[in-house]
């Protein structure tokens, strides 16, 4: 029964203040989304409120980026609050341990986890998505190509040239050009348009060209025909096309094993793309390091320092958290690290810092 009421009361205290710390982080960032929107604003249609939406469809990312930071400093306050009141204490002397209060708080973090992973595996891909369709939209911008000529693609054995790819994934001015086992040029194709429908893409007004050769020149010839419209089987999907909308670090992992498949199909680099897989799978773990690495604070608190300064503290913790994220990641794809080494490297540390901490508070 004491054990339970603890339990409850450690939920709200602790909940409420994550929250608090949650919607304070994400007002700053979406503080930080408006003044750097304000030089897109007027750009074709691109007025107040179509601004404020595209703002408003970034929070779910946000969300996702600032959970873990969002626990630690919530746990760090409410321990720090603990302690001095003297709560600490008295839960400790009433014959409750270290660990039951662990326990408790990691039942906390592991709820978060599980949010965060749904948010950054449903809601958070999909909502930035939307963003930048309506924000390419209203500035009447087409998505970013890699060359100026477009975006190059392999496809089995051909190499695709698409000059245009719109915010729908539709396809504009594409150039198909299919190889044979000896990468021998054999058809050219080019269309106006494509647009992808019931598990294949229909181009329109395509002009076929045929190179057929044989060793004796005198025999080789080119031929061409024009269709008004005409199906085209293709690995390329859709929702392979989502990398140009959305960074790999922001997808599902779903599309993000889906894309790493097609690459490996075309026998081309994934490293990035497995590194962002796997981030995406340990980042929610980091709710538990987090809680982890608060709990110490709330004893310290005991003997020195003030609320302020453990504050700070984890706040320090929090951006040092979120930088080695993103260097490890670089240096992974830079000095083509183990994926999941690259991911996880960063978690590890943090929570061996946080066990050490631990370690030493009981003993003390």
């Amino acid at each position: 029964m004491k054990l339970t009421l603890l339990n409850r009361y450690f939920w709200k205290e602790i909940s409420f203040n994550i929250m608090l710390v949650l919607l304070g982080l994400l007002a700053m960032f979406s503080f930080f989304d408006l003044l750097q929107e304000l030089d897109s604003l007027g750009r074709g249609h691109y007025g107040i409120n179509s601004m404020l939406i595209y703002v408003g469809l970034s929070i779910p990312g946000h969300i996702y980026e600032v959970a873990p930071v969002a626990v630690l400093l919530g746990i760090v306050y409410t321990l720090g609050a603990m302690a001095s009141s003297s709560e600490l204490i008295v839960m400790r002397t009433s014959g409750i341990s270290l660990q039951m209060i662990a326990k408790m708080l990691l039942s906390i973090g592991l709820v978060f986890a599980l949010i965060t992973f749904l948010i950054g595996e449903i809601i958070a891909p999909i909502s930035e998505k939307m963003a930048q369709r309506i924000r390419i939209q209203a500035t009447d911008s087409v998505i970013a190509q890699d060359f100026q000529s477009g975006l190059w693609i392999k496809d089995g054995s051909s190499f695709v040239n698409v000059t245009t790819v719109m915010p729908d994934t539709s396809l504009v001015d594409i150039h198909i050009y299919d190889f044979d086992a000896q990468f021998r040029l054999r058809h050219v194709s080019h269309a106006d348009k494509g647009y992808f429908e019931d598990d294949h893409w229909v181009l329109s007004n395509v002009t076929q060209t045929s190179i057929n050769t044989s060793k004796a020149a005198q025999h080789n010839s080119v031929t061409s025909k024009f269709v008004k419209q005409t199906e085209w089987e293709s690995l390329i999907r859709p929702e392979l096309l989502n990398v140009l909308l959305v960074l790999p670090e922001k997808m599902s992992a779903w599309n993000l094993y889906s894309f790493i498949q097609y690459l490996h199909q075309n026998g081309q680099r994934s490293t990035r793309y497995q590194v962002a897989l796997w981030s995406k799978l340990v980042y929610p773990l980091a709710c538990l390091v987090m809680v982890i690495l608060a709990l110490p604070f709330g004893f310290l608190q005991q003997r020195a320092g003030g609320i302020s300064a453990k504050i700070f503290a984890g706040i320090f913790l929090g951006v040092v958290y979120q930088i080695m994220n993103r260097v490890f990641v670089h240096l992974g794809v830079l000095n083509d690290w183990s994926p999941l080494v690259s991911a996880i490297s960063p978690t590890l540390l943090f929570l061996a810092a946080g066990l050490g901490m631990l370690y030493v508070v009981e003993r003390r």
